[in-house]
């Protein structure tokens, strides 16, 4: 420690001693805004997520002491992403800690169905919508963008507030006409074919040219449209 950094500190305890009025005090409402706050900062949030904190309450038993410095928090290095022990450390030379619990929800935008939608259905706004949900209760590749689903159809039976997946929804659907753009980097041409598979966005599927009648290996990159790159 730099002797600035010594006399800097030896000079806040010495005017602590002499007048103790300027240790800071904390009640349990300010830990919990402090300990919020500090959690929010340093926790990563998926992109267009949100985290929902809980701060577990500080024993009533346990009385808290002024502390000449601010206060600091650390999150350990190892540590579940919904649980973790908040460290809050007073650094003066009274030093004194605690560790508090503090439960952190991760909710992200999903799609899911509106009401119960049969096979087959085509989706848009009237049956689709956008919820934010537990991503621990998440399971596979959702979809989040309903410009991005209107007009997909669905490959099963959907129950009212099922998400939207790959799985069970097609992009291109088997037996319906498919635009084929066949692209390089100098040009581009485009046809039609009928799709012999299901896909979903970036899944390759084969494709019957309707011209030609030769069958070709497409990859989905929107409703009922392929690209074959050359």
């Amino acid at each position: 420690m730099s002797k600035l950094k010594i006399l800097v500190k030896l000079t806040l305890i010495y005017f602590a001693v002499l007048n103790p009025s300027t240790a800071m005090t904390f009640d349990r409402d300010y830990l919990y805004n402090f300990i919020e706050n500090y959690v929010e900062s340093n926790i990563s949030i998926p992109a267009e997520g949100k985290i929902k904190i809980e701060v577990s309450p500080i024993d009533p038993r346990i009385s808290l002491q002024p502390c000449l410095l601010p206060l600091l928090a650390n999150i350990p290095e190892k540590h579940n992403s919904r649980n973790v022990n908040v460290k809050v450390l007073c650094p003066d030379e009274a030093s004194w800690q605690l560790f508090i619990p503090v439960k952190i929800q991760t909710i992200v935008p999903i799609l899911v169905t509106r009401m119960r939608v049969a096979k087959g259905t085509l989706l848009d706004n009237s049956n689709i919508e956008v919820i934010f949900k537990d991503n621990s209760q998440i399971r596979g590749s959702v979809l989040t963008d309903p410009a991005i689903v209107t007009g997909a159809r669905t490959k099963r039976n959907l129950s009212q507030g099922s998400a939207i997946t790959d799985r069970n929804t097609c992009f291109v659907c088997k037996g319906q006409p498919v635009n084929i753009i066949a692209r390089s980097v100098n040009f581009e041409i485009k046809s039609f074919g009928i799709a012999l598979k299901d896909g979903s966005l970036g899944e390759l599927i084969p494709i019957k040219n309707k011209e030609s009648g030769r069958i070709v290996q497409g990859q989905v990159n929107a409703i009922n449209q392929v690209v074959i790159n050359l």
